[in-house]
């Protein structure tokens, strides 16, 4: 999410018109139900890869299922909120795999069937990318099965996933979008990774999941809370880090549009989401 105060109006809108649209392109192919999977981050991807797009926006008001009394802004005929939307919907599918799989819920084995068969045009559509996502997965799968006692490693397959999510092979034909947009990519799921892994942490304790930093930093019985502010400040080294390699790799790209809204998110949104799950300048009473 951008850092809304510090947006202009139009800036904010055009947001919302990608978050919109992605959500119409979910439910437009592959029906209504999945658009409940929509997040965010979509939105965010679809923002990012058409920044450094040449083609012009073609924008409309249409009326949605959640609100029908109000038009709102939509990008229409659009491959890269198609690709945003496409790739939405699987990362939904392989995360609900993954509960699913764990015992999670019934309610995940029930969403899986729902969406397997998007999931079935997208595997042919993207074979490539699903292969290599699903070796990733595999990867992080036996990672955890082996107790792996580094945040680093165990942050690289879904880095690896991150990366060939930012690759849009229609703009990656230029080496020089590849290797940025893979760069971002990278740094952005190991940031997503340890963050959530952070998040997580007195989750992970109190049911006894794997949780890398938990392993990492021998948590042995002590006090949750004392546990995490002992490792905030490693993990907020790497945290600002990897935000700084997003950054560096954006600064990198010939933007042709949405650079306010972008930087926003890159430069703040996720700055600030770093600082409120780390509880940064909370003091304690």
């Amino acid at each position: 999410m951008p850092e809304k105060p510090e947006l202009k109006i139009k800036e904010f809108e055009l947001f919302r018109a990608y978050y919109c649209s992605v959500c119409k392109s979910i439910g437009k192919r592959y029906g209504q139900v999945p658009r409940l999977t929509l997040n965010y981050d979509s939105a965010f991807l679809a923002l990012l890869i058409s920044s450094i797009n040449d083609k012009e926006l073609r924008v409309c008001r249409e009326r949605c299922v959640a609100h029908p009394a109000k038009k709102k802004n939509v990008i229409i005929n659009d491959e890269i909120i198609d690709y945003a939307s496409d790739m939405n919907v699987l990362l939904a599918y392989y995360n609900l795999m993954d509960k699913r799989n764990d015992g999670d819920s019934k309610l995940s084995a029930a969403a899986v069937m729902v969406l397997k068969p998007a999931y079935k045009k997208l595997k042919k559509k993207y074979k490539e990318k699903c292969d290599i996502i699903e070796s990733k997965l595999e990867q992080l799968s036996l990672l955890e099965k082996e107790g792996c006692c580094s945040m680093d490693e165990a942050a690289e397959p879904f880095a690896g996933i991150m990366e060939i999510i930012l690759a849009f092979e229609p703009l990656c034909r230029d080496s020089k979008n590849e290797r940025i947009l893979k760069w971002m990519g990278y740094n952005l799921g190991k940031w997503i990774y340890i963050l959530d892994a952070y998040d997580d942490v007195e989750k992970d304790i109190r049911k006894k999941t794997y949780n890398s930093l938990v392993r990492q930093f021998c948590y042995k019985d002590e006090n949750v809370d004392d546990f995490k502010n002992r490792i905030k400040d490693k993990v907020e080294f790497v945290l600002t880090y990897t935000l700084s390699e997003v950054g560096k790799a954006y600064e990198l790209l010939d933007i042709k549009k949405n650079a306010g809204i972008v930087e926003n998110i890159i430069f703040m949104g996720m700055l600030r989401k770093t600082e409120q799950i780390l509880k940064i300048g909370v003091v304690k009473n």
